[in-house]
């Protein structure tokens, strides 16, 4: 029962706070939902095995209402779980207008994504990938900034052609099932020609590559990032990327894997490209959310990467990585966040000194920086490390192009705490005060975690070693 009540928590939550209409209490019961949620995710960490529910759905099209919830989804459900509650608290004091329809929209999002990370039917893995998304359409173009039409319609445009094309896919492998089920054992037992695999492959990866994202399919990414609500902001950074990256471990690994192999370096080239592309492309902004949503792909690319390169200390690192990209992006969109409310801008050219206005702030800003750039002893460092030693056994001048992003994320990511946070006081700085008593829980949260990821990950790899192992087995 505890998959099922990973969606229905959120899921009846959030029609419950859309009929508060513009209460107040919207938003304290969107807290407490997430809260339970993240008690329950919890719960499904400590329980052993993998937990199952399965019922009758659509049995006339072989399809299941069936959830499954190994290693990888626990992990990333868990990821849900402790994102919204961080987000909500974080985010307490933003006024919307429509709050209920706000917070509404977001535990239905949230609802969404643990159907995703938990769907073991394709038709339903489809059905939540489609119910992720639609209350982000909302939540971007009733509450984003001013060019938020066109950016929702850019980013709506992307993902419906994604979505499609996979939908197209799942329903050739679905045909080719000997016991015409949508089950993810029967589409992993399908067995397709060396072509049919190459449509395949194509018809899924467009749509994951798509949501990852990575290059040059990436372009929806910064300019969402930077229209949309910042607590959206977050749950797609933080959350939703990783809907791209979990799909192509699920369902496309051991479905197709002579496709996978055969089209691995061209998609590990396009990742490192990526890297590369996005890291100097942060190097130049000015605005903090772009260089974070900036920041995001790089990252992104080296866990596509090192999903590719079909080794097991790389899927390693990727499972790590997940959770610890999720962490880290989400502590450096509340600092954005925090600083575009109180000063009204997130230009780092109009910052400056804001570290004698706001020490607390200041602090927990550079241990999540630090953590981004993957120091030694925070949690990022020791997934990027497995990564780039599983490159590195494939490729060493991969692994070596793939390094100097490293040296570009150090650049960035300290030009921009040296800026804002140091140096002479600026005139839009000169009345800042410190982040409030919910801001410092939610970055002392994040912060506790990546301190003890990044001084003992080794619960989180046991975590997720059964998922290795089957994806291993298989192949």
């Amino acid at each position: 029962m505890i998959p099922l009540l990973l969606i229905s928590i959120p899921l009846l939550s959030g029609l419950a706070v859309f009929l508060l209409k513009n209460s107040p209490a919207s938003k304290a019961l969107a807290l407490v939902s997430s809260i339970a949620t993240l008690a329950l995710a919890l719960v499904a960490v400590f329980s052993k095995g993998i937990l199952h529910y399965d019922a009758a759905w659509l049995p006339a099209l072989g399809s299941r209402f069936s959830l499954m919830q190994d290693g990888m989804a626990k992990m990333l459900c868990l990821l849900t779980a402790i994102s919204f509650p961080v987000v909500f608290a974080a985010t307490y004091n933003n006024s919307y207008q429509k709050s209920a329809a706000f917070y509404g929209l977001m535990l239905l999002t949230q609802a969404g994504l643990m159907g995703v990370f938990l769907a073991s039917d394709a038709l339903l893995f489809y059905f939540f990938w489609e119910l992720a998304l639609i209350p982000v359409y909302f939540l971007c173009s009733i509450w984003g900034g001013e060019r938020r039409i066109a950016v929702t319609f850019k980013f709506f445009i992307y993902t419906f052609i994604g979505s499609l094309l996979m939908l197209v896919g799942l329903l050739y492998v679905y045909s080719r099932t000997a016991d015409h089920s949508f089950a993810l054992e029967s589409f992993y037992q399908v067995k397709l020609m060396a072509k049919e695999q190459a449509c395949v492959f194509a018809l899924f990866f467009m749509a994951f590559a798509i949501k990852m994202p990575i290059f040059p399919l990436h372009t929806w990414q910064p300019d969402a990032y930077e229209q949309s609500p910042t607590a959206t902001t977050m749950i797609l950074s933080g959350v939703m990327v990783k809907m791209g990256i979990y799909a192509v471990i699920r369902w496309l690994l051991p479905m197709v894997p002579d496709a996978v192999h055969g089209h691995a370096n061209f998609v590990i080239i396009l990742s490192v490209i990526g890297m590369i592309y996005a890291s100097f492309i942060a190097i130049r902004q000015d605005d903090i959310k772009r260089l974070i949503a900036y920041s995001s792909i790089a990252h992104m690319g080296l866990m596509c990467a090192a999903i590719f390169v079909q080794n097991r200390i790389g899927l390693e690192g990727v499972m790590i990585q997940m959770f610890n990209h999720g962490i880290n992006v989400i502590g450096l969109w509340i600092v954005a966040d925090a600083i575009e409310q109180q000063l009204g801008t997130r230009k780092i050219s109009e910052l400056g000194g804001l570290a004698q206005k706001a020490p607390v702030m200041a602090i927990l800003l550079v241990l999540m920086a630090l953590a981004n750039v993957a120091l030694p002893l925070t949690n990022a460092f020791v997934g990027e490390f497995l990564m780039f030693i599983g490159l590195f056994q494939f490729n060493v001048w991969m692994a070596a192009i793939a390094g100097i992003s490293i040296i570009l994320a150090a650049v960035y990511t300290l030009n921009m705490i040296q800026r804002v946070f140091y140096g002479q006081v600026a005139e839009k700085v000169s009345n800042a005060v410190d982040i409030s008593f919910n801001i410092q829980l939610a970055l002392g949260i994040l912060v506790i975690l990546v301190l003890v990821m990044g001084l003992y990950p080794q619960p989180m790899i046991n975590l997720t070693k059964d998922t290795v192992d089957a994806i291993f087995v298989q192949r």
